[in-house]
């Protein structure tokens, strides 16, 4: 049946023809709507000017919102990968979720997530992977480095506090690019609940980061993973996303750790466990440049002074930047040292190699550097000082062995027979082996080329060391520097008749003797710098050349040196001026000298290469200096090509092309050269300059013309672009805005900021600017505690933040703070606070404050409610305008919100002064008129005199003055006041009493706490926990209870109402004369009734049955009740399916009766159609 099914044909569309054609047509026209407006214009033309205002301020206000404030791009060509910190509650899948995205970029599985893991997404960026634990420290420190954050969020659950916690923590700290991930979704059976689920969240996550945040659904798990499809849309905005610059971030340099050695030594700690470390961290730098020397901080660890920082090569390079040592060789994707990828695995106090034992015997015979070395540390027999003593390493299987005996003898170059000791794995012994030097005459210069190429050349190693007995290679230079000294092959002059000769034939017989490699024996380069520094090198070497020959020789030239007395002085002369101290070393201390003889160092066993460090100090003291005068004595001024190179600094050379003299003449005549004098009516006409040139010379002319009068067309054109161009941009503001202009401007900058440093290498730019961002670089750090590396666990990070020139320092800190909204409990002044305030984590006293419409600073016990007011800690310094959060506790996990404040730093001063209010309280003992003496306020004459002017008042609100002490009582004074006082009055002086602010640091040490516990970091605790854990109660003023008011009733007098007013009083209004009532007379009083025992019996009986009648009937009414309501119910229910009887029979009816209407109309149709 499928097969019967005819497929559609799908549409092509028109390439060719007239339909195609026309839609050419179309789109080269414009659009339709364009035509309309060119055909009827009055149509299109403002029909309210109000209306399009609005239109046009609206678009303009959303243009203004999309801009952000443009900033320098200060990324480097390679930048560093981006950290993305994958967040959530425990059990939400933040590990399944990066084994899914390291899977789904590198096509390897990853199977414990422990430390940062690197891995190259695609040809531009690298991503560094970190899972975000539960403890609030590390929320803390991973949202100060964090480029993206990953939030989980289990919707079977819904938001947990974890994720508000780390939300508000990103705010404080520089808001990076955040993205939703909703897993759990395979919970919901019903659909609907699924969609209106993910709706409420969806919105509420928008309320949080901003509107039309991007929110990932991951909707279920297949065999332990999340699905394919979803993890690749993931990866996929991962890859391509954007990210803002943060201004702490940009300002600072920052490390996040991905190794970390221990470089104390080990008979040190033996002796001393406790003793302080020093630990190597490695990782790849970001944010600002890093200088040397600079100082760090660590957060859950302190300050520290880096002692040294070296940046290494790229574990985890990019594509495009990486050099393939072999074509068989595999880009790495994945590098995760702290997780065990890469055939490392650390461990507490070791770090375990993993060799793969079903393919060891296959990597032998590949013989690849980093096996076989393990292998042949593995293999051995012997002890380690036992192959020290031997000197024997044998490091790979194609290179010779390393022997100090053999070292020495490079440098001594001697015709005798040379021995070498080699070890022998075969036979466990070490066995002596003599080496002759002819024969390393023979030994070709293959071997020079190793480095990229040594895996490709092996073969030909391997062939050389069967010819030569395993010798190490010797360089063609030297070979062909011993035959020159032996006479095989004598290029050196008989005798030099100057030392000039001899500079000429040493300089012969190294261009000579160059060869591919361009190495040279130790002996020829000391001699060559000999002849740089002094003249006493240059009269050695003449010596021992001339030893070589005949007696006669040197006979014949021993008068010789007195020749070319002056150009020797001269040349000494230049030399001397040459060598003066280099300004870029003396600035910038040693420089390290990139010259291609970098490349020409001599190697030895085919690894190392020989350091020559009295060289290349002799280079740099010769290098030119700028500030001499730095005189060239090598230019032949008699050769025409020299005096050519000199012509262009003459007014007759041939200059720029708007400049040349002949240029100018020649545009002259065209403009000025044929006129006429109109006062004689001469008509002048200018003459060719060409026209006393020989015949050859004519036929040049006409090609040369030409190409002048286009040169001269060229620069018109030019000349004209360039005024059309200022004219435009004076008169002509077209599109360009001043955010434009100001962007294009920054990236100017920007793209200056890069070419700066461009072409020089990593080693001469590292000590001008720093450490750039992007490099992987080691930071040696001493001095850090034992705990450190006893108690470190690879789940917790590691974060090396740069710390300026200041940042290093205490001091008083005024911020402006706000208690959080979420948080239960008010904070109360000098409890102890846990601050978060740029890189550090520390724990403070601080004191809250407001500033009152005077300027004055007034202490507050409480931070008020949904208002911000001031504080004053003591804390390291930070710059204005950071932000920061504080925590009472950073201890395990609490049900509530745990951040209980947030703010920004304002200033960095110490002259701020918090006062409290302070009153003082006396009492009158003496008072005349206005004057009164007061006393119980001071204590002593002197703080009486300290306070005389004051003002004060009393209760009752009489002001005075304070006049002077009296002798007696101590402390009591005269005061002026008002009003007179009373002997019950109370004076009170209203004061103000400066606060100091606690000077307390105490940095959060967690990271140095054991494994499992780094959650349960305490610092100092409040009064109200000292008091509860020590069980103290403070016993209250009684005073200050608040006790029972107790009112005793009050009694009125009876209404008295004169007479004479109850006269003028209407009747009703009037009093009434009620005769209070007596007792009643005895005879009216009704007699009690005593019943007898009988009565009272038969009594007892009917109220019992009465009491039994009642509740039968009572309850009888309620069974009636429930039947008449099932009735009423039941009465209901039929009425509902009686009403829907009579509506079916309504429709069957109504439908019988339109189809007898139909067919009435049908025949009645067809009626009129017959008799028609």
């Amino acid at each position: 049946m499928d097969a019967k099914v005819k497929k559609q044909k799908k549409h092509q569309q028109k390439h060719s023809g007239p339909k195609a054609e026309k839609k050419k047509a179309k789109k080269q026209e414009g659009s339709i709507e364009e035509d309309e407006r060119k055909r009827n214009p009055k149509a299109f033309s403002v029909q309210s000017a109000v209306r399009m205002a609005k239109t046009f301020h609206r678009a303009q206000d959303i243009k203004a919102k999309k801009h952000h404030i443009p900033v320098v791009d200060r990324t480097p060509l390679e930048p560093p990968p981006v950290v993305i910190v994958v967040v959530g509650p425990p059990k939400v899948g933040k590990s399944t979720l990066i084994r899914c995205l390291i899977k789904n970029f590198t096509r390897q599985k990853l199977g414990d997530i422990c430390g940062p893991v690197t891995i190259v997404s695609g040809k531009k960026r690298r991503l560094t992977f970190m899972e975000c634990n539960n403890d609030i420290n590390t929320m803390i420190d991973l949202a100060k480095v964090a480029d993206l954050v990953l939030m989980l969020i289990d919707a079977s659950f819904g938001f947990e506090m974890e994720t508000f916690e780390f939300l508000n923590i990103c705010q404080v700290h520089g808001f990076p690019r955040i993205m939703g991930v909703l897993t759990h979704l395979d919970s919901f059976k019903n659909n609907k609940s699924l969609r209106k689920t993910k709706k409420t969240l969806k919105h509420r996550f928008w309320t949080e980061v901003y509107q039309g945040a991007k929110l990932f659904y991951l909707s279920g798990m297949v065999y332990g993973e999340y699905q394919t499809q979803e993890v690749k849309n993931l990866g996929r905005f991962i890859s391509v996303m954007k990210f803002r610059p943060l201004v702490w971030q940009t300002s600072h340099p920052y490390l996040l750790v991905d190794r970390m050695e221990d470089l104390t030594d080990p008979e040190q700690v033996r002796t001393d466990p406790k003793c302080d470390r020093t630990v190597s961290l490695y990782g790849y730098l970001r944010g600002a440049h890093l200088k040397n020397k600079s100082q760090v901080h660590i957060p859950g660890v302190g300050d520290f002074q880096v002692g040294d920082v070296g940046f290494l090569s790229d574990p985890c390079p990019l594509p495009d930047a990486q050099k393939k040592r072999a074509l068989n060789e595999k880009e790495r994707l994945l590098y995760a040292p702290m997780g065990g990828v890469g055939g490392l695995v650390y461990d507490k106090d070791a770090v375990y190699i993993d060799l793969p034992a079903s393919h060891v015997n296959q990597l032998q015979e590949e013989a690849r550097p980093t096996t076989e070395l393990v292998q042949s540390l593995i293999d051995a027999h012997s002890t380690l000082d036992t192959k020290m003593a031997a000197s024997k390493v044998s490091l790979f299987t194609g290179s010779a062995t390393l022997d100090p005996s053999h070292i020495s003898q490079h440098t001594r170059e001697k015709e005798i027979l040379e021995e070498q000791s080699v070890w022998d794995p075969t036979t466990n012994r070490e066995r002596r082996k003599v080496i002759f030097t002819q024969e390393e005459e023979d030994v070709s210069e293959e071997d020079d080329s190793e480095g990229s190429d040594q895996a490709d050349d092996e073969g030909d190693v391997e062939c050389e060391e069967t010819a030569t007995g395993g010798a190490p290679p010797q360089k063609k230079q030297k070979l062909e520097a011993e035959r020159g000294r032996t006479g095989s092959c004598a290029e050196l002059p008989v005798f030099a008749d100057s030392e000039d000769e001899l500079e000429m034939s040493e300089e012969e017989e190294e261009a000579g003797t160059s060869g591919d490699s361009g190495h040279s024996s130790e002996e020829e380069e000391d001699e060559e710098s000999e002849d740089e520094l002094t003249n006493d090198g240059e009269e050695e070497l003449g010596k021992q050349h001339s030893e070589r020959e005949s007696e006669e020789d040197q006979e014949e030239g021993a008068l010789r040196w007195k020749e070319g007395l002056q150009q020797k002085a001269a040349e000494a002369f230049l030399r001397q001026q040459e060598a003066a101290p280099n300004l870029r070393k003396l600035v910038y201390g040693s420089v390290v000298e990139v010259t291609e003889s970098e490349e020409e160092e001599e190697e030895l066993g085919g690894l190392f290469r020989v350091s020559r460090p009295q060289k290349s100090k002799k280079l740099q003291a010769n290098a030119l200096d700028c500030s001499r005068f730095h005189a060239d004595t090598g230019h032949d001024w008699d050769v025409q090509e020299v005096l050519d190179s000199i012509r262009d600094c003459f007014v007759t050379g041939k200059w720029e092309e708007g400049q040349d003299a002949a240029t100018l003449l020649k545009q002259d005549e065209e403009m000025y050269g044929d006129f006429e004098d109109l006062e004689t009516g001469e008509v002048h006409v200018s003459q060719p300059q060409d026209t006393q040139d020989d015949d050859d010379d004519g036929d040049e002319e006409p090609q040369v013309k030409m190409d002048d009068e286009e040169v001269q067309k060229n620069k018109r054109l030019e000349k004209k672009r360039r005024l059309k161009e200022r004219f435009n941009s004076e008169y002509d503001d077209g599109d360009a805005t001043y955010f434009d202009d100001l962007k294009e401007e920054l990236q100017k900058q920007a793209e200056l900021n890069r070419a700066t440093f461009g072409d020089m290498d990593d080693e001469s730019r590292v000590q001008y600017e720093g450490f750039r961002p992007g490099m992987y670089i080691r930071m040696e750090i001493g001095s850090l505690p034992c705990e450190f590396v006893t108690n470190f666990d690879a789940r917790y990070p590691i974060i090396l933040g740069g710390l300026g020139s200041s940042e290093g320092n205490l001091g008083y800190l005024q911020m402006r703070l706000k208690k959080h909204r979420w948080y239960e409990r008010i904070l109360k002044t000098k409890d102890p606070l846990i601050f978060s305030l740029g890189w550090r984590r520390f724990q403070t006293i601080p004191l809250f404050h407001m500033e009152d419409h005077n300027g004055r600073h007034r202490l507050l016990k409480y931070t008020p409610q949904h208002m911000h007011c001031g504080a004053s800690i003591w804390g390291p310094i930070t710059p204005q305008g950071s932000g920061f959060l504080a925590v009472q506790s950073v201890t395990g996990t609490k049900a509530s919100f745990r951040i209980a404040a947030t703010g920004v730093i304002l200033d960095l001063d110490k002259s701020v002064t918090i006062v409290k209010k302070l009153k003082l309280i006396g009492y009158p003992f003496k008072i005349f008129k206005n004057t009164c003496f007061v006393k119980g306020m001071f204590n002593t004459v002197l703080e009486v005199a300290k306070f005389e002017g004051a003002s004060v008042r009393t209760v009752s609100g009489i002001r005075g003055q304070i006049k002077k002490a009296l002798s007696s009582p101590a402390g009591a004074f005269r005061a002026t006041f008002e009003d007179r006082l009373l002997m019950s009055d109370i004076v009170f002086l209203r004061s103000w009493y400066p606060v100091s602010v606690p000077q307390l640091y105490n940095p959060v040490t967690s990271l140095l706490l054991p494994a499992g516990q780094k959650d349960s970091w305490s610092g100092m605790r409040t009064l109200g926990q000292l008091k509860h854990d020590l069980g103290i109660r403070n016993k209250p003023n009684p005073d200050s209870l608040y006790k029972p008011v107790v009112r005793a009733p009050r009694r009125f007098n009876p209404l008295h109402i004169p007479k004479e007013l109850q006269k003028a009083l209407p009747f009703k209004s009037k009093p009434k004369q009620q005769q209070p009532k007596g007792k009643t007379p005895r005879d009216l009083q009704r007699p009690s009734v005593i019943r007898e025992p009988h009565e009272r019996k038969v009594a007892a009986l009917l109220h019992a049955l009465s009491t039994v009648h009642n509740y039968k009937r009572k309850n009888a009414h309620k069974v009636q009740h429930a039947k008449h309501k099932e009735f009423l119910q039941q009465k209901e229910k039929d009425e509902e399916a009686k009403l829907k009887r009579q509506r079916e029979a309504k429709k069957k009816l109504y439908r019988v009766m339109g189809q007898k209407d139909q067919k009435k109309q049908r025949s009645s149709l067809k009626g009129a159609s017959s008799d028609l």
